[in-house]
């Protein structure tokens, strides 16, 4: 993904009939050694989109084209912090913990103000203008002729997919004196789209309800009247768990978060969210918000509300918010808005959280695959995340909710920015808490659907086409960090080839939308008004909260010192007690599980008839969960003594 390139909502995933919405350190981009720069000028390697081929040529862009570019800088010893961010994140590091304050990170690492002076000045001499200059990137505008001369490289036109779009016909370089000063560039290509101007949120989507029958607890009500599935018959889908369910779940015991501050990130921002979460909890039995215990640190404007499906990302945030609180009782919530659901401000987001300090674990539900991630971009962000990992901040990204990607994208891939060997990628499970809270087990997320046969006596296609999963599998472009190094398997490390990568996800929790989590929102009803209503609902993007809610109350137990980039004490926990080893047959071998689902067929009443299925679990495409590490729920989810083991720490 580029600067110009908007990311989904990677896992949110209603449980309805609906099309599904849409993370020393060995470092992600491996260099094009192909890249090369004219004599006195280094390359920006991976600046050519890999579509710009000579077949996909149409010709060249006007010089009288525009042209909006950042130029992201390196910042000092861009070396030395990555070996301090990996220092301060290992359990076996005597750095361990010794955390710098935003200010230290940023007068040790951060970009000189001679940086910025020289970027600026090599930018207004190639006739660019400069509009906007700080510590993280020169921001410019001009012509194609100025962007064509201050990069040394041609802008053509090029065919991609049914639309043609600009991108440079070579590597981009810049002066050799920058080359210290100039971490990447994006904005040469304009795919898939240029910036709008700024608009106005729209309102709350359509209601969305779901039907019953339901189970209150995992079996607690069979569906003795449907057929049976597997050999015997199957329990209905729960209504939704809450907070007091899912702690139960993953061993919060006493633990609240009490002294830790979660920060979410999502595009936009819901005009209800206050409202919303203080009446959910009222009503699910979760603890009232104290004073300033919700916040929201939001952009002046809004842009691309259409492209992005703004009103989409209310739901993303209620999610997320609700999700944290009933996990985290205790815990202060910020929530960072994008100005839009393009990287340029989901940067702009996470950078404001790392240089204000904001929070001490971040969880993101959003994100896109792996083909569309460029160097220069991801090179962005991991800076991010190894500043935020020297300042003792977490960043938690869903894994996806497309399996291996294969249906959706025909390629086997998995998922961005989860890929980023710097944060802790969080995969999804189908989870069984039964009668007293009781946990039973849980089985990988994936979904096959068949829908009940006009007679009422069959599933057509049992078991049915692949319909969702939690993403996960091998990275084609990031190296296997050392915290993966002797846990995850060779047969998932190697998948790609004879190098050893990164895989995801790091970690899991509940994703399944058929063992979902009940959530309440302000939502626009049949008649046109507001109001508020509850739904179940799913995504990995329900995972990452739950493990940022988790997270909290182990860094209370941890004597309220911040966990930091969790994944070397995550991987660290690996084959103990702290974590459900979950596989897809829990039950045996032999023992498929599944249950039954009814659905409006208009998403809000029984006007328009029902829809009823039957869901299998544990169908996750081509991954599977299996004993010991996989690449569906990473190490496992966390059980009852996850949060204790850091109290010893």
């Amino acid at each position: 993904m580029r600067t110009s390139r908007a990311r989904r909502r990677a896992g949110l995933s209603m449980a309805a009939t609906l099309p599904l919405l849409a993370g020393a350190l060995a470092l992600g981009i491996p260099s094009a050694s192909a890249d090369s720069a004219p004599a006195g000028r280094d390359a920006l390697q991976g600046t050519k989109p890999v579509w710009a081929t000579a077949k996909a040529d149409q010709g060249p862009t006007a010089d009288s084209g525009k042209v909006s570019v950042r130029v992201h800088l390196a910042g000092r010893d861009a070396k030395g912090l990555a070996a301090y961010a990996t220092a301060v994140s290992d359990p076996a590091s005597p750095s361990y913990g010794k955390y710098l304050s935003a200010k230290e990170a940023q007068a040790r690492f951060g970009a000189t103000q001679h940086q910025i002076d020289q970027v600026v000045q090599w930018l207004k001499s190639s006739g660019l203008t400069v509009t906007g200059a700080h510590q993280h990137y020169v921001s410019a505008t001009g012509d194609v002729a100025a962007a064509e001369k201050a990069f040394s490289t041609q802008l053509r036109n090029y065919r991609k997919g049914s639309r043609t779009y600009r991108a440079p016909s070579s590597t981009a370089s810049v002066p050799a004196a920058l080359s210290d000063a100039v971490l990447a560039v994006s904005g040469l290509d304009n795919a898939p789209h240029k910036s709008s101007h700024d608009e106005t949120l729209p309102p709350p989507d359509a209601v969305f309800r779901n039907s019953g029958p339901f189970s209150s607890y995992f079996g607690s009500r069979t569906a003795s009247t449907l057929p049976s599935a597997y050999g015997s018959k199957v329990p209905y889908a729960v209504k939704g768990y809450t907070g007091k369910q899912l702690r139960a779940a993953y061993g919060a015991g006493r633990w609240t978060g009490k002294g830790v501050t979660v920060a979410i990130t999502d595009a936009y921002a819901s005009p209800t969210i206050a409202k919303d979460a203080a009446e959910y909890a009222a009503r699910n039995g979760d603890a009232p918000y104290k004073r300033g215990q919700l916040r929201q640190v939001l952009p002046d404007d809004y842009t691309k509300t259409e492209e992005c499906g703004a009103s989409g990302w209310y739901g993303e945030e209620t999610l997320d918010v609700e999700a944290v609180h009933a996990v985290a009782p205790a815990a202060d919530i910020v929530y960072v808005g994008g100005a839009s659901c393009y990287d340029a401000d989901l940067l702009d987001s996470l950078n404001k959280i790392v240089d204000h300090r904001l929070a001490d674990i971040v969880s993101n539900s959003w994100g896109d695959i792996e083909a569309n991630e460029t160097p220069d971009v991801a090179a962005a962000y991991d800076q991010v995340f190894k500043m935020g990992a020297v300042e003792g901040i977490g960043f938690y990204f869903s894994s996806g909710d497309d399996g291996d990607n294969v249906a959706s994208t025909g390629t086997k891939q998995i998922d961005v920015p989860s890929n980023s060997a710097w944060v802790t990628s969080v995969g999804g499970t189908s989870l069984a808490v039964g009668k007293h809270d009781k946990y039973q087990w849980e089985t990988g997320w994936g979904t096959l659907k068949a829908s009940l046969a006009a007679d009422g006596k069959s599933w057509t296609g049992f078991p049915g086409a692949y319909t969702s999963g939690a993403g996960g599998g091998t990275s084609s472009t990031v190296k296997q960090p050392f915290y993966q190094r002797g846990v995850v398997p060779d047969s998932l490390a190697r998948a790609n080839g004879k190098t050893r990568m990164r895989t995801a996800p790091d970690i899991a929790a509940v994703a399944d939308p058929n063992t979902g989590f009940l959530v309440g929102q302000t939502q626009t009803l049949p008649d046109g008004s507001l109001g508020y209503d509850e739904y179940r609902i799913g995504g990995t993007s329900l995972a990452a909260p739950v493990i940022a809610g988790v997270q909290a109350l182990a860094q209370q137990a941890q004597h309220g010192r911040p966990l930091g980039f969790a994944n070397p004490a995550i991987y660290a926990r690996y084959g103990s007690a702290a974590y459900h080893d979950v596989t897809d047959h829990p039950l045996g071998a032999k023992r498929d599980l599944a249950v039954a689902r009814v659905d409006f067929a208009n998403g809000s009443d029984a006007a328009d008839g029902l829809l009823t299925s039957v869901r299998s679990l544990g169908k996750d495409a081509s991954l599977k969960a299996v004993k010991g590490y996989d690449d569906v729920t990473g190490v496992g989810t966390p059980a009852a003594g996850y949060v204790n083991s850091y109290r010893r720490h």
